[in-house]
């Protein structure tokens, strides 16, 4: 079965979920969930994506988001490869640390926005167990746990100054009393999965939403490479993150300019800080870069996002010059 498209436009929200690898952890202990969510802060960041509530779960995550500009695919591309190099790297292994890549639902906000965050919210007591406790012992289980958004929910001095409560809170009077009572309407209840209303495997919206999204969807299907994308917002200046990765490898700009050499690797990493920072399409950057059409680019950036995660020494070279990139950008 083919894969579904990515719908990317601007202030589009979604929910987002990734699982371990033949459903292996992907946390093993508080440290790696502090990482995890420092990774995140910072992706937030960088990417100006708005984050309206996530739950952590031992062998997945969950989070729903929306993107001002139009970029998830890249945000998410960026911040699960700083997790895995930093996952790796601390338990001394290699590989994918994910199940293909990251499943994403294109939500209809007005709709699904709040259902969704209480589905979300819900799983430490839901997900994968046989047996549930009594409600009132799910409640203070959910209310108790550390690693969700349902803190900030619930209560104002658990706000995390980096995600966005209001859009939820908007749908039930800005009251995180009613929000909390929600919650636990939907533990008495045993509210239904959202999932049941899933149209075209990553849809959740009403009739004109949907045949909005179609559309959308129509034109990325007929559209070459990423043309149906909105362009990014440049951040840095392209020349100048070239001259930054030519400075870091002692190389004369020109060589990682050349669609022949012995530079593959470093020209990759070049390739994607160029999409990342420097606003230009792969198409513009084939053009700088030898002459390459945008399919070749794309083949380059993903081959070098699959070498960082098995290779150390290409993971510090994209820690260091991603990390001097962005704080030119700032």
């Amino acid at each position: 079965m083919a894969r579904p498209l990515r719908i990317e436009y601007p202030d589009a929200h979604y929910h987002v979920t990734c699982r371990g690898n033949d459903r292996r952890k992907i946390f093993m202990d508080d440290e790696d969930r502090e990482s995890f969510l420092d990774r995140l802060r910072k992706s937030l960041e960088i990417y100006e994506v708005r984050l309206h509530a996530y739950v952590l779960m031992s062998d997945h995550f969950h989070l729903i988001a929306d993107t001002p500009g139009a970029n998830l695919s890249d945000f998410m591309r960026h911040f699960n490869v700083a997790y895995t190099s930093f996952f790796n790297r601390r338990h001394r292994r290699t590989g994918h640390l994910y199940q293909g890549r990251f499943k994403a639902i294109l939500i209809q906000p007005d709709l699904w926005l709040l259902p969704l965050s209480r589905y979300l919210h819900m799983n430490p007591v839901r997900a994968g167990r046989r047996k549930r406790p009594e409600v009132p012992e799910q409640v203070r289980e959910l209310w108790q746990y550390r690693w969700s958004s349902l803190g900030g929910y619930v209560s104002a001095r658990r706000r995390q100054p980096w995600v966005r409560y209001d859009e939820v809170l908007a749908q039930v009077q800005q009251s995180r009393r009613r929000y909390g009572r929600f919650v636990q309407d939907g533990l008495e209840q045993a509210a239904p999965s959202p999932w049941k209303a899933l149209r075209g495997q990553v849809i959740l919206g009403d009739d004109r939403f949907w045949a909005n999204a179609r559309q959308r969807w129509a034109g990325a299907a007929g559209s070459p490479g990423e043309a149906w994308i909105p362009k990014r917002a440049q951040k840095v200046d392209p020349a100048r993150i070239t001259v930054q990765v030519a400075a870091y490898f002692r190389l004369p700009p020109e060589r990682l300019q050349r669609k022949r050499g012995r530079c593959r690797d470093q020209r990759g990493l070049l390739m994607e800080l160029l999409y990342r920072y420097g606003g230009m399409t792969q198409q513009a950057i084939g053009a700088q870069l030898g002459g390459l059409d945008y399919t070749a680019v794309s083949h380059e950036r993903r081959r070098f996002r699959e070498r960082v995660v098995e290779n150390e020494v290409m993971a510090n070279w994209w820690r260091e010059l991603d990390a001097a990139v962005e704080s030119t950008g700032l």
